[in-house]
Order: C-alpha cells, then structure tokens, then sequence
C-alpha cells in the first residue's frame, strides 16, 4: 500500500497543492509555491493502519477534512494576493461588478473572476463571482445550491439550514446598491410537502435582516405566494403554490426572488414532511445582480458619488436643494451606515453672475408707473440691468438683493405733498417708500429702499413713481441710484434649465 500511495504521490495527474509559504509567494517562483497534498496522506497513513476501530478512523478523517479546509482557503488567499499583485503590476484596478469588469475588456468570457463592490482598498476583501460576459451579471455563489433532501419532520421549519456565501453581507449590500436589479431563483420539489396548509406556514425564507418572508416568487412580501400563484395556473386553483395541494404526487414551485431590498435568502426553513411518503427537496440559486444603477445627473449626495466610483475620503461639491453644498464623504463606510455622509455648509457657486450699479444722469423725471431710466452705468456684469427702459431681467431663478435711494425735488406748498417711489415686479408693486414736503420754498426730501426678492428666470423688476405731487420730480444729477444683484442662487432648477 505505501508503495502504491508513493506511486500516486509522483503522479501528474494530482491536482491539489499545498502552498509552501504565502507570506513570501513574491519571493519564491512559482513553480516551487506548491507541494503535493498527498504528503498530508503518506504522514498519516501510518496512523490510519494503526487505528483499530471505526471511531478512529473518522476521527483522523474528520482532521484530515479540516486540515483540507484549512488548505483552501490559504490557496484562495494566495490566489486572492497574486491577483491584486498582476493587477498592481499592470495598474489595473479591481472593478467592483461584472458588468464594470466586462466594459473594461468586452473581450473576456464568462467565469470566475475578481471584484471588490464596496471598493478597492476599503471596506471588506475582494470576493470571487462568476460573472456572465455576455449578459454583464454576477453572480454570488454559496454553499446550498445543489439540490437538499429536507428530511422527514412535522413541525413548521423544524428543518432549517443556513446559507452561506463567498462573499460578506458588506459586499453583497454594496453590489445590490450598485445594480439596477437583483434577483435569486428557488426550487421546492415536493410529495405531500405543503409549504402552507390550512393557513398554517410550515416553509419560509429568511431574508438579509433575518425577517421570515413567504413569498416564493416575485416581489410582494404581503402575500403567500408562488410563481404558479401569481400565473393563476396551480394545480388546485384554490391555493397560491403547488406544493399547498398537499397531493401525494411529485409536484414542483419554482420560482424567481425579485425584491432586491430583502435579497439575498439566508436561510431556508421548511416542514410537514413526517409521513413516509413526503419529500420535499430544495434548490437555491446564487445571489445574481444585472445591470448598473446610473447617475445622469450632477450629484446630489455622497452616495451619488460612491455609485459612479468615488472611494477616496475627503470633501466634496454636490447639488443641493436650492444650492451646491459641501459634504464630508467617508467611503470607508456604506451608504446606509451612520457618518457616510457630514454636511458641512454651503458654496457659493452662480451659474451667471448678475450684478449692477446704475446713476441717473438727468434731473427732471416726472412719469406715473413708469420704469425709471438711469444713464450712468457704473458696473453691470451679466448685461441683465437696461438702462434705457429702467427694467431689471433675472437670468437666473434664485433670490436677489436690489436696494435704491436718491432724492425727490418738491415746490414750494402750504400743504403737504406725498411723493411715492415703488419697486415693481411684472407689474406689481412689490415695495414702497413714502417722502412728504409742507414748506414754503422748493426742497429736496431722500428716500431709500432695500429688499430681497424670490425670482424666476425672465421676471422684471424696475422702479417707478406711484404717487406724484404736481410740478415733483425725481433729482438726477447722480444723487440718485439703483443697485441689485443675484444673492443665491437655485441651483438645482438652473441646471434643468440648462438641460
């Protein structure tokens, strides 16, 4: 026997290896990396003969198993650290999907590779995927996807098994923000196996929070249903799955898990299979997501940022409600976790600058719900001030700031007189200051104005006279002024102007 075993061990057909030292896998060819496993045999097989009873011999198994366990997963991580080595080398990051990776190279085939959803150098490790080139999704594998003989009990989910995946919970929450769609299919083969009787769940699901759901297709999680359920096809058109006919005869529900928000399935629960003629038999497929979650728009938010490949920490720009503010991104952490994102205040961005400072040159203007026309022009960056018809234009909605002052000339009365300048928009008086005069000689009275206003894009805004004294007028000369300028700006509706 030991000549045979040392026969094997020469043998090319072997094809597990053990890694002789990963710590220095850089330092080492790697033709020398590995050694055949089958020493692990020929060191225990002198054990194995001596063992003279069944329980020793699954003992040893059992620590050959685990040693065999450990093996793997030392080679994946060998694997896992060449693989971010090549990429290195070649400055090539690890994408985080499928579908990234196949539109960095639509020259590769379906299969295993690489991807790290939650983001290169942060967060978790890497997981490897079967990503399908073709159709640009990914998948998660695990440990349940082979069919499963449940077992004879009786009571609701007295058979329970956990899934587990190659990937954390971090990585599969990330490339589900990350995706347009996530889906995972299952299989129930059942003989006198009810997944509910008699308004009684004896099956069910657990999704990524741990929260039982007892749909077994689609989307909705308020109903107990199936996908021959939600077809109207069952074969007892009274229940909502084939295997609730509780029928002695192989039936089947199959279905697709669509409600990305719940997925992945953690664990399967089922029961009600004590008779001897039950079965029940389950299938679930891996974790697939598709298609990619797309950002047309400048962003808004941290996570905006993350889901067009942000992974860098620090400060940022994005769109706010009416403005552009700054945020403290942390892409350290998930969107959804606490500290993603720190608003910390405003910036002070104007798609159009808008600001003027206008003089009235001549003395005598004497007009009712005129515009005022102002002849010197002082500063009037954006062109939105006219100066010959007085009127204002906002060229950009937003909230603005206009203040105007001078001086009214009055004659000579025994009575009082009233002398009103009003700020007008569309029209509309929006603002007023009242001067007044009881003198027996001509005298010059000041007014002043200031206001913010609320404007959209096109409105006009002039000031004119609404209440004249016979023979007032306004005094020119420059004594007079009209100034205004875009104070914020609405941000979010300048860009939907723009588009």
């Amino acid at each position: 026997m030991d000549r045979h075993l040392g026969s094997l061990c020469t043998s090319e057909k072997l094809k597990f290896f053990l890694p002789i030292d990963s710590l220095h896998a850089e330092q080492v060819p790697v033709s020398q990396l590995f050694i055949p496993i089958c020493i692990l045999f020929l060191g225990a097989w002198p054990y194995l003969t001596a063992a003279t009873t069944l329980e020793e011999l699954q003992l040893q198994l059992n620590q050959l198993t685990k040693n065999y366990k450990i093996l793997e997963e030392k080679v994946a991580r060998l694997e896992l650290a060449q693989h971010v080595a090549n990429q290195s080398a070649r400055k090539i990051s690890i994408s985080r999907t499928c579908r990234e990776t196949r539109d960095a190279d639509p020259s590769l085939s379906s299969g295993m590779y690489w991807i790290d959803p939650d983001g290169q150098g942060v967060g978790d490790d890497p997981i490897y995927v079967f990503c399908n080139m073709t159709t640009g999704s990914t998948a998660v594998p695990h440990d349940s996807e082979s069919p499963t003989d449940v077992g004879h009990c009786a009571d609701p989910g007295c058979y329970s098994r956990a899934v587990n995946y190659v990937a954390s919970s971090r990585q599969m929450l990330a490339l589900a923000e990350l995706s347009a769609q996530c889906y995972q299919s299952i299989k129930y083969d059942c003989n006198y196996a009810p997944l509910e009787l008699n308004d009684v769940a004896y099956a069910w699901w657990n999704d990524k929070y741990g929260n039982p759901q007892y749909y077994w297709a689609g989307s909705n999680n308020s109903v107990h249903t199936c996908q021959c359920g939600i077809d109207g096809n069952c074969v007892d058109p009274a229940a909502k799955c084939n295997c609730d006919a509780a029928a002695p005869v192989q039936l089947t529900d199959d279905g697709v898990v669509t409600n990305k928000e719940v997925l992945p399935i953690t664990k399967l629960n089922f029961g009600r299979t004590q008779f001897e003629t039950s079965s029940g038999v389950h299938t679930l497929g891996p974790f697939e997501c598709t298609g990619q979650v797309v950002v047309d728009r400048m962003p808004s938010s941290c996570e905006d940022l993350w889901k067009t490949g942000h992974t860098l920490s620090g400060l940022y720009s994005v769109v706010g409600v009416s403005m552009v503010e700054s945020v403290y991104c942390d892409f350290s952490k998930m969107p959804h976790e606490s500290g993603f994102q720190n608003w910390i205040g405003f910036v002070d961005i104007k798609s159009s600058p808008t600001y003027f400072y206008v003089r009235k040159l001549y003395n005598y203007f004497a007009q009712l719900t005129t515009p005022i026309p102002f002849e010197t022009e002082i500063v009037n960056v954006g062109r939105s001030m006219n100066l010959t018809t007085g009127i204002f234009t906002a060229p950009r909605t937003g909230k603005y700031f206009f203040s105007a002052s001078g001086n009214t000339n009055f004659p000579a009365s025994s009575y009082t007189l009233l002398f009103d300048i009003t700020l007008y928009k569309n029209g509309y008086s929006v603002g007023k200051i009242r001067t007044d005069s009881y003198s027996s000689s001509p005298n010059l009275k000041t007014f002043t104005l200031q206001t913010i206003l609320d404007l959209q894009v096109g409105d006009e805004i002039w000031l004119g006279i609404s209440m004249l004294p016979q023979e007032a007028f306004i005094f020119g000369y420059e004594y007079s002024h009209f100034t205004g300028f875009l104070l914020e700006e609405s941000i979010s509706n300048s860009l939907n102007s723009l588009n």
